[in-house]
């Protein structure tokens, strides 16, 4: 069966691959999409990429491998990349939450509050603070001698790794429940804040004006659904007994995790949108002749 899972997992990483880099490249060519909210979304996108880099290629050599083996380096490398996906998109998603509040309940002030270097320094900030939040978890551990040498799971996580510790991991325990506080408490304040806000604002509105602010929360609601279930679940996981569960759901839910965000994100998004669809199926049929997109065919005049 190993060739069928490795096909399968193969199949995922390319569509992940394929469908984060056309959403991308459609918001790049149109400019119509160069606003706050798709620049956000483009984040999601490149950290999508990201994550699944830190996944995908040690997941398809253990699936051909004999020994399901990997060096403590490579997976305190991949310990550090999954962490840090995780934190970026949820942080993401906050941000995503806050601007949609400000084109929602403050619309005349929305580009002087959601400027360029606005975007630009909260985008900057989402990957500083998810690149130093782990580290000294992830260097903690690196200190803390092992006994044990098999991990339950599919992939490495910090928290996994400690507990095949020989020592006392009280200290490094205590640090990983302080830093999931500051990981999560002031995006879910910040998504909290800004939806309450939504939902006072909307329910003033007038009919049609209530269905475009619900059409324009609808994407974020349902890619912010998804993840914090899935990452709840997996960190449910991660601290709690599940062995009550039967074992290939367990695994399957701890891959979903990483896997339905960079997957569906860019499905959820881009399909909503009409414009979108169209640029991706120029792009798609460029080498068949199709009218391609103004912006990129005066790319292709200079060069």
């Amino acid at each position: 069966m190993r060739y069928s899972y490795f096909l399968l997992v193969l199949i995922l990483y390319l569509a992940i691959i394929i469908s984060n880099s056309l959403l991308i490249g459609a918001i790049y060519l149109d400019r119509q999409f160069h606003k706050p909210m798709y620049f956000f979304v483009c984040n999601l996108c490149v950290n999508g990429l990201y994550g699944s880099m830190g996944l995908f290629p040690c997941l398809l050599v253990n699936i051909l491998s004999d020994t399901h083996e990997i060096s403590l380096s490579v997976c305190m490398l991949q310990t550090y990349c999954l962490h840090t996906y995780g934190i970026c998109e949820f942080a993401t998603l906050a941000v995503m939450a806050y601007d949609r509040y400000v084109s929602i309940c403050n619309p005349l002030q929305y580009h002087r509050i959601m400027s360029s270097s606005t975007v630009i320094a909260l985008i900057s900030f989402v990957w500083l603070f998810s690149a130093c939040h782990i580290t000294v978890s992830i260097y903690l551990t690196s200190q803390v001698p092992l006994c044990e040498v098999h991990l339950q799971k599919l992939y490495c996580d910090n928290f996994a790794l400690v507990k095949l510790a020989c020592n006392d991991i009280t200290l490094n325990n205590v640090l990983e429940l302080i830093s999931l506080v500051f990981a999560i408490v002031p995006q879910v304040s910040l998504i909290i804040y800004s939806y309450v806000r939504i939902l006072k604002i909307s329910l003033r509105l007038s009919g049609g004006s209530q269905v475009r602010a619900i059409n324009t929360c609808t994407p974020h609601i349902m890619c912010l659904a998804n993840f914090s279930i899935s990452a709840t679940f997996e960190a449910l996981q991660s601290r709690f007994d599940m062995s009550k569960l039967p074992h290939t759901f367990r695994i399957t839910a701890s891959v979903y995790f990483l896997i339905s965000a960079p997957l569906l994100n860019p499905i959820i998004y881009g399909m909503r949108s009409e414009a979108i669809r169209k640029i991706i199926l120029k792009i798609l049929h460029i080498g068949k002749g199709a009218n391609v997109h103004p912006e990129l065919m005066k790319k292709h005049t200079l060069t």
